[in-house]
């Protein structure tokens, strides 16, 4: 009987989702629940496995990793797709590769967006923390109505943050390289240069894929062009924006603040220095998670192995 792995279950939660008696009691299914770090760590660890199962983009599935692996016969990976795997190399070493239905993860990285909008602007996360230590109103909160947003990308989840700007009676501009002035006003925005959304925005949410063109996208020049008080929203891909960069601009206090759910090292290291500013409210890469997600992610992952298993694959990657 096969070997499962099951990787990154870092809330402890995986047997909690999906009916798991579905599978044969005869395969063998272990849960990580700590990040495999590197790929001799991983190598070593998922060496004995036929199935891996990645949890989104938590440990990425390189080529050097998948040659390391010499019992592997299928990768699954939660989501439609996931470019931290090497997909095309396991493909032509004869590994199967699936996926799994990918959730709602459009509403609930805005939402993750918006509340460290408001969580920075009304101070919550700040002043929480003050009032656990027995304090009082130590800070003067934002109003966020009337404020502008700058919202880099108008795709389907830039566009969606600009209704939810606009339903905070924000007012909504937009740019991304090839964005027009028409799609950005068929989501609810205007559009302007990078040089004047840096410049005029009081928050700026990036909704980009990561790619080589948007990687570093936003650094020391960016970051020079906001206001004092401008903050800096990322719930996309860490690598888009300049980390050393952005530390110089939250260590100077050159900007108001940044919310950030996904950064350059996934988790975020105990001793990093985001972890002491207090003008940088965290999220730990909750953007796509939620319940529902969750019981999308599990109900396939166990369709898919109990089909694998009866030797009819499903949910195969092209």
């Amino acid at each position: 009987m096969p070997r499962i792995a099951i990787l990154d279950d870092y809330q402890n939660v995986a047997k909690s989702y999906g009916d798991w008696t579905r599978l044969d009691p005869a395969a063998q299914v272990t849960i990580f629940h700590n990040n495999l770090a590197t790929v001799d760590e991983a190598a070593a660890a998922l060496a004995p496995f036929d199935v891996v199962v990645l949890m989104r983009e938590r440990m990425p599935m390189p080529a050097a990793l998948i040659d390391r692996l010499p019992n592997l016969k299928m990768i699954m990976t939660t989501g439609g797709s996931n470019r931290s795997l090497a997909k095309e190399h396991a493909q032509q070493k004869g590994i199967l590769c699936c996926f799994t239905r990918g959730g709602d993860s459009t509403a609930t990285t805005v939402e993750t967006a918006f509340a460290l909008l408001l969580g920075h602007g009304r101070g919550l996360v700040y002043e929480d923390r003050m009032m656990r230590s027995g304090k009082w109103q130590t800070t003067i909160p934002t109003t966020i109505a009337g404020k502008t947003l700058g919202v880099v990308g108008m795709g389907r989840l830039g566009s969606r943050m600009a209704r939810i700007g606009k339903a905070f009676d924000m007012k909504v501009i937009a740019w991304s390289t090839n964005l027009t002035a028409e799609k950005a006003a068929a989501g609810g925005a205007e559009l302007v240069t990078k040089e004047e959304l840096f410049a005029q925005s009081d928050y700026i949410s990036i909704h980009l894929v990561l790619s080589d063109r948007s990687r570093g996208l936003i650094g020391a020049t960016e970051f020079g062009q906001m206001k004092k008080t401008g903050v800096l929203i990322n719930t996309s891909r860490g690598p888009i924006v300049d980390e050393k960069a952005m530390l110089d601009a939250l260590t100077s206090k050159r900007i108001g603040g940044v919310g950030l759910d996904v950064f350059d090292q996934e988790p975020l290291p105990a001793d990093h220095p985001l972890r002491k500013l207090d003008n940088a409210t965290l999220s730990p890469h909750l953007g796509y998670v939620s319940d529902g997600t969750y019981h999308e992610y599990f109900e396939d992952i166990i369709d898919n192995l109990v089909n694998w298993m009866k030797g009819t694959p499903s949910r195969v990657m092209a």
